[in-house]
């Protein structure tokens, strides 16, 4: 029988998304298992996989559509054996929660019209009031932002308020709020009362907006929460990397490798053997308790255009450098590409960022929630140092470890620092 197909959650997280682009047309046949979308989530581009097989048969939400709530209808198939008049009684059951993506050049064209950030009637004449039709993402920054959504027109199918119209009405610097519906039954705009006031650049200040993902503000968001809500301390280490870099050197020049490791590969390895040996810092805190993880799983920081995201090595201590090695480069791209699936950079223990390759000596990572650690690991370079009574020159790496102190004491970071600090100095070990 004809059946709609809805908005899947494809992370635990996801309330929302946008349908980034349709793989399949109206009429393509479509097996279980055909990739016929890919969804942005608030964690990365994915691939939507069908569950049945039939005919496409009708698109509801055109790509590119922002703010579509999980469960939401986004297409009808038809299966075997139907005819036009299921597809009508789908349509009829379905409307008028979906919208057919016929109203979409429509809306496209009211957008497009308009000079103005665009008010409606929220009261018929009668003084009834009447249903607004929003995106849950746009009835959420309506509400952090105090733009009363019933005086604002929407530019979406079946004027459906979206994300574009309420970042309009805050480009305009005014919050469009009803006023008494005795008085006035169309709303005038008047300020903005907020104790977080949008933040406007100065008049002469010329821009260019480039409008947040999903992605990039679920990244502020966690950033926000756990600096402001974990207490973060910082315990930093010089590492001397000579050893590490001829051991490295010799590795790559090996005829027919089939790899070529980088330093980061070493660090993933000897973290994952630090934590072997501090598994108190393979952690997380809960209100109940302190869960310390049986597997070693190390999260690693890839920056991408859409922002940071930390694909995880699984069972990082059982494996190889060449294996990390090339596990990681092949997450990494999935990263850029917004490929990753969500096992693949979901339920990490530990974290890794490394800005050694951009010249950085050392700086202090905010930690990533649930995790209780994050090593940040500095530039390799030439300094003067003392060995033995005389002055020398080695090539120096600095780490800082960022630690939750609810859940890992500064001695158990401390410990973990002491366990990392000679298996990078004498890599070997990390072959054993």
């Amino acid at each position: 029988m004809a059946q709609k197909i809805l908005m899947p959650a494809l992370s635990p997280t996801m309330t929302e998304g946008t349908l980034a682009k349709w793989l399949k047309k109206e009429g393509d046949a479509i097996s279980a298992g055909d990739v016929i979308a890919e969804i942005e989530t608030d964690k990365a581009t994915m691939e939507f996989e069908a569950v049945d097989e039939g005919i496409l048969a009708r698109v509801l939400i055109p790509a590119g559509t922002q703010g579509v709530a999980v469960n939401e209808p986004i297409a009808l198939l038809l299966e075997e054996g139907d005819d036009q008049a299921a597809l009508d009684a789908l349509m009829t059951a379905s409307s008028p929660k979906v919208e057919s993506k016929a109203a979409a050049p429509a809306a496209a064209a009211s957008s497009s019209a308009a000079s103005s950030v665009p008010v409606s009637r929220s009261a018929s004449a009668s003084g009834e009031a009447t249903r607004v039709f929003a995106s849950p993402l746009a009835r959420r920054l309506a509400k952090e932002a105090g733009l009363d959504l019933s005086v604002l027109k929407g530019s979406g199918p079946r004027g459906r308020i979206v994300r574009h119209d309420i970042q309009e009405a805050l480009a305009s610097g005014v919050t469009a709020r009803m006023a008494d519906a005795s008085s006035a039954p169309v709303a005038s705009a008047v300020p903005k009362a907020s104790s977080s006031p949008q933040l406007q650049p100065m008049p002469w200040q010329a821009y260019t907006a480039e409008p947040n993902t999903g992605i990039r503000k679920t990244i502020a968001r966690r950033l926000s929460e756990a600096k402001q809500t974990v207490p973060h301390f910082y315990l930093t280490v010089d590492v001397e990397l000579d050893a590490l870099m001829a051991l490295r050197k010799q590795l790559n020049s090996v005829p027919d490798a089939g790899h070529k490791l980088s330093v980061n590969d070493f660090v993933i390895k000897a973290c994952a053997l630090a934590l072997q040996k501090v598994p108190a810092a393979n952690a997380m805190w809960t209100d109940e308790a302190i869960l310390r993880f049986d597997e070693i799983d190390i999260s690693v920081a890839v920056a991408t255009d859409g922002g940071l995201i930390t694909p995880v090595i699984r069972n990082a201590d059982r494996k190889g450098l060449a294996t990390i090695s090339t596990e990681m480069k092949a997450l990494a791209k999935k990263a850029r590409d917004g490929k990753l699936r969500p096992e693949e950079f979901q339920g990490g223990g530990f974290s890794i960022s490394n800005l050694g390759m951009y010249g950085i000596k050392s700086f202090s990572a905010i930690i990533n929630p649930p995790q209780s650690c994050i090593l940040a690991v500095g530039a390799g370079e030439e300094r003067v140092v003392v060995r033995d009574g005389a002055v020398a020159v080695r090539t120096m790496m600095t780490v800082t470890l960022s630690v939750d102190h609810r859940s890992v004491d500064g001695a158990v970071g401390a410990q973990f620092l002491a366990a990392l600090k000679p298996l990078l100095e004498d890599p070997v070990q990390l072959m054993l």
